[in-house]
């Protein structure tokens, strides 16, 4: 089987409420970071770190989630000019713009000076300003995007098998993060050397690449394929919070903390992949409802929503957090609301003209 270029404007509508349960998920992992995270970035002991473990565990198939949408809509690859023009117009600039805007509220925020501020937009080329962290994601995108070319004709032709080999290495590097808890260096690892053995495997893509064999081999409908979904769904939240509550006894770096929580680790991929074989086949009987018209739109705002909201979380923690007490309804009370305020704020935005360039 071969995957064939579809239309333009072809949605699938599981993963359109996908896309829009996963930028929620983000809202409420970048929430739960309040309750474990210091002002000074240290590991915070709190019965609110213990609620982030149990709540948020499930949440890290988030960014992967974006990927391998991104990844089963992008091969094959046509017009390479067009695909770039569409892709870096759509992402990059709105990017960039998002990235002055936060050098400035955090600069009338008074966390940093006018001086730091411009620095900040300038070293762009770079990287963000460590004040707007969660914009690592598009410097990632930009490299699946930069890639993609690269592997679209492997992708539409591979064999069954050849893309198995691919995941399966790819699987050994996302054991990584574990196997250097016993070895500092493996597979050719040292000082002058950065790129070991299973180097060209590791990383991101792979999310791309393991969307695109289930678009090729696995959309079939199955109850055997759901059912194991669902048992790959819970495997992967029992060990990823596991992981964390366990660390979190006695941890102080967030770092370490964070272990199982990696977003290119085997129990996230393997949580990652469950979910998304589960909404594969999810199809909307009546597209033009209500429900589905707001969940189309929520999709398409979502990439305007991810770059906005930290400002409103900010903004809506601050008010919201005093009030609540038990942390089980605080982090998802601040999500929801933060989640809402930042759809309608980029809803609003979207009805400017050129807003393609502030909303994507």
């Amino acid at each position: 089987m071969t995957i064939s270029a579809s239309p333009a404007h072809t949605r699938h509508r599981g993963f359109d409420l996908l896309r829009v349960i996963a930028i929620y998920m983000v809202m409420q992992i970048h929430t739960g970071e309040f309750e474990y995270i210091s002002a000074t970035g240290t590991v915070l002991h709190t019965a609110g770190s213990w609620a982030v473990g149990w709540t948020n565990s499930l949440l890290r198939v988030c960014v992967p989630l974006f990927v391998m949408i991104t990844g089963f809509f992008l091969f094959p690859i046509g017009d390479e000019r067009k695909f770039f023009r569409k892709r870096f117009t759509r992402v990059l600039i709105p990017f960039v713009i998002w990235c002055a805007v936060y050098a400035f509220y955090y600069y009338a925020q008074g966390a940093t000076t006018l001086r730091t501020a411009l620095l900040n937009i300038a070293k762009i080329p770079v990287n963000y300003g460590t004040e707007v962290g969660h914009l690592w994601f598009v410097y990632m995108l930009m490299a699946i995007y930069l890639i993609a070319p690269v592997f679209s004709p492997w992708i539409v032709s591979a064999s069954r098998k050849s893309m198995e080999l691919f995941l399966v290495l790819w699987g050994v590097t996302l054991m990584l993060p574990f196997i250097h808890l016993f070895f500092a260096a493996v597979w050719g690892e040292c000082y002058w050397n950065s790129t070991p053995t299973l180097y060209y495997f590791s990383g991101f893509m792979g999310y791309a690449v393991l969307a695109a064999y289930i678009k090729r081999f696995w959309m079939a409908p199955s109850a055997r394929i759901d059912w194991l979904a669902i048992c790959m769904v819970v495997a992967g939240y029992v060990f990823t919070a596991a992981g964390f509550i366990y660390q979190l006894r006695y941890e102080q770096v967030v770092k370490n903390l964070e272990l199982t929580w990696n977003f290119t680790t085997l129990n996230v991929a393997i949580m990652t992949a469950g979910l998304f074989l589960l909404f594969r086949n999810i199809h909307a009987n009546n597209s033009n409802s209500v429900v589905w018209r707001l969940i189309d739109d929520l999709s398409r705002m979502s990439y305007g929503m991810y770059l906005a909201h930290i400002i409103v979380l900010n903004a809506v923690h601050s008010h919201i957090a005093p009030m609540i007490g038990n942390a089980f309804l605080r982090i998802p009370a601040i999500a929801i609301t933060t989640f809402v305020i930042t759809y309608l704020g980029v809803k609003l935005l979207s009805l400017l003209p050129g807003s393609k360039y502030l909303v994507g």
